[in-house]
């Protein structure tokens, strides 16, 4: 059986019983089936159901001998196990299942969802880019993050390392989503297991279409990042290598209609390779948030403007701060090891991207210095010493 494209202006409603429900998920789990032939059978067979019985035949017309769908047992145990992780499923055409993602031919039919699902129908954009991010491009992210947010978008994103983490960060509590390649309740990579227990109690979301427990697979990111940009109204990317997820996802969103923008970078920075591309071949450059808003027709209703913007970082002409706490200087520790590389890094530069005064940083660099894990350059830079 193949996915053959098939794509309906009205799709079936939503199960509601459990029992059609289950019918649903032991139409998606079958060997073979995916988002396009489960809408495609639900065209020619009007129902999960009937469906589900016309699959064996459906599979030895295609060449397929000993077919047989998913047994019930195994939909229901995805049902329980769902319930016991605190999700929840959502199927196209109900009324939380993300609208602009809805409108896909292939659309995924049912989604696990933890948090507040409520979320998902607000405006969206997604912001994407690099695993080994470097500091500007953090700090980007961070800073798109929260101006739009501010400005009543919700961010969309991984949860991977580097680009994704910031946008996340930056938007917690104003409305962010994470869209899984594993199941709703595998955190992947697990280092971001508070940031997405973060985000579920801070009013935002955990998103799936994977089985509960499912472990993320290579091939299920690029079906991942369709959800990624099919949920969003406009795709940035902030830094991406030339051959890189973050090109597939932005490439997935232009043949989806969504707007693609990309924040520029050195021509001689691989991780800016992606980007240049992208704008070299049409998408539009961002700058700042406003770039992103102009790409975009105004928000309708209370959400517009309904977030304050947080206070600007502290900056080196602060007063010094009190000697901060030992888990305080911890996490320091970590944040300037983190940003900094071999290449040096502006010392002012790196207190904007941690948002810590002199005052603090000071006497943890002084710290690093000691132990042999930083150096000081002329002109006021810093670099991480890497040991052989």
């Amino acid at each position: 059986m193949r996915d053959d494209s098939y794509s309906s202006t009205h799709p079936p409603l939503p199960p509601t019983t459990e029992d059609i429900c289950v019918d649903w998920l032991r139409l998606l789990r079958s060997r073979r089936v995916g988002p396009t032939t489960f809408w495609r059978l639900m065209a020619e067979h009007g129902d999960a159901r009937t469906a589900l019985a016309a699959l064996p035949e459906v599979a030895r017309t295609a060449g397929v001998k000993d077919y047989e769908a998913c047994p019930q047992s195994v939909a229901e145990a995805e049902l329980r196990a769902g319930q016991q992780a605190g999700a929840r499923l959502i199927a196209r055409g109900a009324a939380e299942y993300p609208a602009d993602l809805a409108e896909l031919p292939d659309a995924p039919p049912l989604l696990w969802v933890r948090g507040d699902a409520g979320i998902l129908n607000r405006p969206m954009i997604a912001l994407v880019g690099a695993r080994n991010a470097s500091s500007l491009g953090g700090r980007m992210a961070r800073s798109l993050g929260r101006d739009l947010a501010a400005n009543g978008y919700c961010i969309v994103s991984g949860l991977a390392r580097g680009i994704d983490t910031a946008a996340h960060e930056a938007a917690l509590g104003q409305g962010t989503v994470a869209v899984f390649a594993g199941g709703v309740d595998v955190i992947y990579p697990s280092e971001n297991a508070k940031l997405a227990e973060d985000i579920v109690e801070q009013g935002g979301a955990l998103l799936s279409e994977q089985p509960i427990g499912m472990q993320p697979m290579a091939r299920h990111f690029p079906t991942r990042n369709r959800i990624v940009s099919g949920m969003s109204r406009a795709v940035v990317v902030v830094e991406a290598a030339a051959k890189s997820g973050s090109l597939i996802t932005a490439r997935g969103a232009l043949d989806q209609g969504r707007e693609v923008l990309a924040v520029p970078g050195h021509p001689l920075d691989a991780r800016a390779a992606g980007c240049n591309l992208l704008i070299r071949d049409g998408a539009r450059l961002v700058r700042h948030a406003d770039d992103v808003l102009e790409a975009l027709p105004p928000l309708e209703g209370p959400d517009q403007g309904s977030f304050d913007l947080p206070p600007p970082a502290p900056t080196a002409m602060e007063e010094p701060a009190p000697r901060p706490n030992l888990r305080r200087v911890a996490s320091l520790h970590r944040q300037i090891l983190d940003r900094l590389g071999p290449s040096p890094t502006a010392e002012d530069q790196l207190m904007r991207d941690i948002g810590s005064g002199a005052g603090d940083i000071a006497s943890v660099l002084t710290e690093l210095e000691l132990e042999g894990q930083v150096k000081r350059q002329p002109g006021g830079f810093l670099s991480l010493i890497t040991k052989r």
